[in-house]
């Protein structure tokens, strides 16, 4: 069952209506906007409506979303507003959307303008995404003043992502994350405007994902039955993150990073041998044995249950880090290679991408790889995605796989598991998915990119403050103008930011050395699920 938020914060205030300067609160910054120097509208709880059309799904979005975004302008508050007398009272947002098709897909149109006239504003989109998206930059121009009362800056605005693919990657295999906390998560990437949740949902480490064919794999290779992903799990993140314009890809990582899954499917990995001795003795596996038959068997079935499960036009396959050491070990493997004249384990990798590749291109989906896929030379399709995620000689791998055709996403420069001391955001802001050596049709290759929190030291209790507000940063760098670079105006608008995000109820970390927000994080007060 999809949840819903009540949520119990509190606006912030400035001291008067001339002292707000709307710029300073927008994240992430809108690709053209233009303010009404000191003109403001009024807003009262009693009186302002959201307005919008639609139908079946696409109308219980725009109704949730105004219901939230309702809780969000009007938080709750014990002062009574004192509106000035000359005060002009706006009176409504009208959400005109276009299209009545709810799909989310990678070319989704996410544009939206923002007008205000006499007494209302009018958001228009082609879609019901873009409606979100607005929503958000309307919410953002509201503020309190400490007299109580609410106004909204008057801004004309036009606006659409730079970049379709903005993803934050979570790992949930290393360290479980319970539920809840991803779809808090989901949460923070609406306020942000990200758009994909790379799941990275399986590894080495556990097999959390509750297969209905295959329940083994979660039975025998999940920390235990209390850390597992059931399939209602699954279909409840499914349809809240749709409802928030986030598409969840899953990534099943393989052939290596499998060794969860060797004891609930039998025969799947390759036995590794040391010194001749078999692996019933010294008990060594490795990645996915590719030379059986039964290998592949397994995988139609899994990838057709990953596709009926996972709506989205995409998943991912993974490919990284594959060790050819337990391959080199085994007789098995030697002799198959030999009989099929390969002589370069690259080449055996490559069988057994191509195979897995034409498993879900059958199956109707586009996939994404890792890099490795791409460097190790396997012969791969043009409709490949390369994800680059190795900060070494970053640009250079941005140009070979853009200058070979390929799509790329970029998450080498943002992985956020990395903790540094200080304001180590700055780094993040100044990297770009686009800032290689390269003509204009490679740059165009490159989908964008995403942050990543790998899970060796993260779970539940600090997933959502590692990851916030410092994911903010590449979710300004994916979607505003590459030329929004200035940092010490970034700060400004970062810091207000993480405090929004923590009147949202989302425990964002500071951003810089003392400060302060009104109010402060307060779990206890953060809010109740109904």
């Amino acid at each position: 069952m999809v949840r819903n938020w009540v949520w119990f914060v509190v606006l912030f205030t400035v001291a008067a209506s001339d002292d707000f300067n709307p710029i300073n609160y927008l994240w992430p910054l809108p690709q053209s906007i233009k303010c009404a120097e000191g003109v403001q509208y009024a807003i009262s709880e009693e009186t302002f409506t959201f307005q919008g059309s639609g139908a079946g799904a696409q109308l219980a979005t725009l109704t949730s979303t105004f219901e939230l975004y309702r809780k969000f302008i009007f938080p709750n508050t014990l002062r009574k507003p004192n509106v000035a007398d000359n005060a002009t009272i706006l009176e409504k947002l009208v959400v005109e959307v276009d299209s009545t098709n709810e799909t989310l897909l990678l070319d989704t149109d996410e544009s939206y303008t923002i007008e205000f006239d006499t007494n209302s504003a009018t958001l228009k989109t082609p879609t019901v995404y873009g409606a979100l998206r607005g929503i958000e930059t309307f919410s953002q121009l509201v503020y309190q003043d400490d007299t109580g009362a609410y106004y909204v800056a008057s801004c004309t605005i036009s606006d659409k992502p730079r970049f379709q693919f903005r993803s934050i990657l979570v790992d949930t295999s290393r360290h479980y994350i319970p539920m809840e906390v991803l779809l808090r998560h989901v949460d923070a990437m609406l306020y942000n405007k990200f758009n994909v949740l790379h799941w990275h949902i399986v590894d080495d480490q556990s097999f959390p994902y509750q297969s209905y064919l295959f329940p083994d794999l979660s039975e025998k290779g999940a920390y235990d039955q209390n850390h597992i992903y059931s399939q209602s799990d699954v279909s409840t993140l499914i349809e809240y993150a749709m409802s928030r314009g986030v598409r969840v890809i899953p990534e099943f990582d393989s052939p290596g990073h499998t060794f969860s899954w060797g004891d609930g499917q039998p025969d799947l990995l390759t036995p590794c041998y040391s010194n001749s001795t078999p692996p019933e003795k010294n008990g060594h596996y490795g990645p996915i044995n590719p030379i059986l038959d039964s290998t592949y068997t397994f995988l139609e079935s899994l990838y057709k249950e990953i596709s009926d499960v996972f709506p989205d036009q995409y998943v991912h396959l993974g490919g990284d880090e594959v060790s050819f050491a337990c391959w080199k070990s085994n007789p098995d493997i030697q002799k198959w290679m030999a009989a099929h004249n390969l002589t370069d384990y690259a080449k055996l990798e490559e069988y057994y991408e191509q195979r897995l590749i034409d498993i879900v291109g059958k199956l109707g989906k586009s996939y994404l790889v890792w890099q490795e896929i791409f460097d190790n030379g396997v012969k791969i399709k043009k409709d490949t995605v390369i994800s680059v995620w190795k900060q070494t000689h970053m640009a250079q791998e941005l140009a070979n796989i853009t200058a070979a055709g390929y799509k790329a996403v970029l998450s080498a420069c943002w992985y956020l598991n990395y903790i540094s001391y200080g304001e180590d955001w700055v780094k993040y802001y100044q990297c770009d998915p686009q800032n290689f050596t390269g003509t204009a049709a490679q740059k165009s290759l490159v989908m964008g990119g995403g942050a990543s929190v790998w899970g060796e030291y993260v779970d539940g209790t600090n997933l959502i403050s590692t990851m916030w507000p410092r994911a903010s940063i590449v979710g300004e760098r994916l979607w505003s103008e590459e030329t929004v670079r200035d940092v010490s105006d970034a700060g400004t608008r970062l810091h207000n930011n993480r405090c929004r995000l923590v009147r949202r109820g989302v425990p964002a970390e500071p951003t810089e050395g003392p400060s302060y927000c009104i109010p402060e994080y307060d779990p206890v007060l953060l809010h109740q699920t109904i």
